[in-house]
């Protein structure tokens, strides 16, 4: 059996925006104080003159992305995700989305991996935020390889994106031939007595998970949810027919992320039990990733417990 990789999705994007500004060049990026941060160092360097960075000034770098995007490029605007998505919040609304502009917002050091930044540098509720804005479509690759295909996705894509991205190493799950399409969720494992919808490097524990769950006779399907709007919810309502009840796993709040979409269309559509798997109503705090994972209950373990408490509404 080869070696596990471990690669963070920000570098996935790095890879691509190069290989995007050989191919197009109306490509440009932009980054505000972030550039090997957000990993666009590597076109920085080989393409100067479409490449901008502004300095600490995430609101402008938004408004400048807004203007590119008008006069016909397509803008990468990179920067951490709780700056895109809490200080240029006015600019993200108004300027990109509420104008449906081709702007791309690469969000990197999503969720609490982040680790030792802190509280203060953890976006833990970007993509609620994010969510809740109409044109924004929304992605969370499950992996590098993903990130890269996700990033040549957006650039086809005409309207606002927000690619959300992690600092941290994780597995390498999916492989060249792994298909990837925006709003098109991929049934990575069929079962019919529990579903676990996922995104991000919960995508990964999720399998893991599965792995346990099958070892004590629950048939479980894992479905990777990389795109969190728009909603596979084709998808979501064929699976949610053949199982007796859903898990939801996020490395985000459950407040407005991914299980709270998915539950907002089953409860209208196909009602069951669900048990999501997230941060709870609390901020982060400063600690290795892997202790964060488990202390905020984000582990495969974690998954199991949910997943077994759900099948128990099921027993009612």
């Amino acid at each position: 059996m080869a070696e596990q990789k471990y690669v963070a999705t920000r570098d996935g994007f790095g890879k691509a925006i190069v290989e995007l500004g050989e191919k197009n060049k109306n490509v440009v990026v932009l980054t505000a104080d972030l550039t090997d941060s957000t990993k666009a160092e590597g076109f920085r360097i080989k393409f100067p003159k479409r490449f901008f960075t502004l300095g600490i000034a995430e609101q402008n770098m938004l408004g400048a992305a807004s203007g590119l995007a008008l006069s016909g490029k397509i803008p990468f605007a990179c920067t951490f995700a709780v700056f895109a998505s809490g200080r240029a919040w006015e600019q993200v609304k108004v300027s990109v989305a509420y104008m449906n502009l081709n702007v791309k917002i690469i969000a990197s050091h999503g969720g609490i991996t982040v680790g030792e930044d802190g509280a203060t540098h953890q976006a833990i509720e970007d993509v609620s935020i994010m969510r809740v804005l109409p044109n924004m479509n929304i992605i969370v690759p499950s992996d590098a390889l993903e990130t890269e295909k996700a990033t040549h996705a957006i650039a086809e894509l005409d309207g606002p994106a927000y690619l959300r991205l992690g600092r941290h190493k994780v597995p390498v799950i999916s492989n060249n031939e792994t298909k990837f399409k925006i709003g098109e969720a991929n049934i990575l494992r069929e079962g019919k007595d529990i579903a676990i919808f996922a995104c991000g490097i919960m995508v990964s524990s999720s399998l893991d998970a599965a792995e346990k769950l099958e070892k004590q006779g629950v048939s479980t399907a894992v479905i990777n949810m990389h795109t969190i709007k728009p909603l596979d919810t084709t998808t979501l309502y064929n699976i949610s027919k053949k199982v007796k009840a859903i898990v939801t796993a996020e490395e985000h709040t459950i407040a407005g992320g991914l299980g709270s979409a998915i539950a907002e269309f089953l409860v209208q559509s196909n009602p069951l039990p669900i048990k999501m798997v997230g941060i709870k109503d609390e901020f982060g705090m400063s600690g290795k990733p892997e202790e964060l994972l488990k202390i905020y209950h984000l582990t495969a373990d974690d998954i199991v417990i949910a997943a077994n408490d759900a099948l128990k509404l099921t027993k009612r």
